[in-house]
């Protein structure tokens, strides 16, 4: 069976019985629009765009990866201003031909992604195209903490990261190649898994400023040093071994683990600037420091080439 057959009322109720009801859903999926509890009286929010072959490959990943990636990157722009993720809004468009159970899988992996950060989808819209189209709204609460923006950092604070950098864009360059091992390393492009509590801990540790690491680390970097007016050292030393891409150059006989690193995006850790006598937990990694100047230096000096994911033509 196709979404043409069920029609678009069909679709929203063959795909939202799956969904579970968040405690802060006041009135959810069914009506105009949702209601949600906002105890703290403000709201984040933020909303991305996924088009079929520009950000992800259905040769690639199944239905359940994409929507868990969908979901993963903008919760990620929720825990990097410090919030809690609260609910997401799903705007689909897809070929009337495409197979119900495949929306349906599309649904279930929005659904697994939002309940590891304890979300929940309480509403879209859907609608036909020539290609497959997601646009998510993510909503958070603050908690009554303050946001955590990219215009904080000061010089003298530490710049550090939560989560893992580099997975994903060596787990593109495998599927590229046309290879399926390191297999974790292409699950961690299929579907990124944030550490979304390191968002609302970063705000209470006293984080300056803070960035979802969506476009690749200097990019991200250097949208906060922009913010800021500051500029951000990273020290490639200071950046953790990591067996898995090691392996993963050996197998595509390059040096590309670096760049990896340092450029490639969608694993959604959190970069943060911290006050220098910040008592960080373990899982934050120092690696750089916050000086007076502009831009973004490695090791003392300034990267030419490309800093990371561009948009439009990258």
């Amino acid at each position: 069976m196709t979404i043409s057959d069920l029609g678009e009322f069909g679709l929203i109720e063959a795909t939202a019985a799956g969904l579970p009801r968040g405690d802060r859903t006041i009135v959810g999926i069914g009506d105009d629009a949702a209601v949600l509890a906002a105890p703290d009286g403000r709201v984040v929010a933020t909303t991305d765009l996924l088009i079929e072959g520009r950000h992800f490959r259905r040769d690639w990943s199944g239905p359940a990866d994409i929507g868990a990636k969908a979901a993963a990157q903008n919760l990620a722009d929720v825990a990097a201003m410090g919030a809690v993720p609260v609910a997401l809004l799903v705007g689909f468009a897809a070929p009337g031909d495409l197979a119900v159970a495949w929306a349906r899988d599309l649904v279930a992996g929005l659904a697994e992604e939002c309940a590891r950060a304890g979300a929940t989808v309480a509403g879209g819209d859907t609608s036909g195209a020539d290609t497959i189209v997601l646009a998510i709204t993510a909503l958070g609460d603050l908690g009554g903490r303050d946001p955590v923006t990219r215009s904080g950092a000061r010089p003298g604070d530490v710049f550090a990261y939560a989560g893992v950098l580099g997975e994903s864009a060596a787990g593109q360059a495998l599927l590229e190649a046309g290879l399926t091992e390191p297999a974790a390393l292409i699950a961690a492009h299929r579907r990124p898994a944030p550490r979304y509590p390191a968002g609302p801990e970063a705000a209470a540790l006293g984080a300056t400023a803070m960035i979802d690491v969506s476009d690749g680390l200097l990019a991200d970097a250097g949208h906060l040093a922009r913010a800021s007016g500051v500029q951000i050292d990273i020290a490639t030393a200071l950046l953790p071994g990591h067996p898995g891409l090691a392996a993963a150059a050996r197998v595509l006989g390059g040096g590309a683990m670096l760049d990896w690193v340092l450029t490639g995006g969608e694993d959604h850790a959190l970069a943060a600037t911290f006050p220098p006598d910040c008592a960080l937990p373990p899982h934050w990694a120092v690696i750089g420091q916050v000086r007076a100047g502009q831009g973004v230096l490695v090791n003392g000096s300034k990267m030419t080439g490309r800093a990371g994911w561009k948009h439009f033509g990258g």
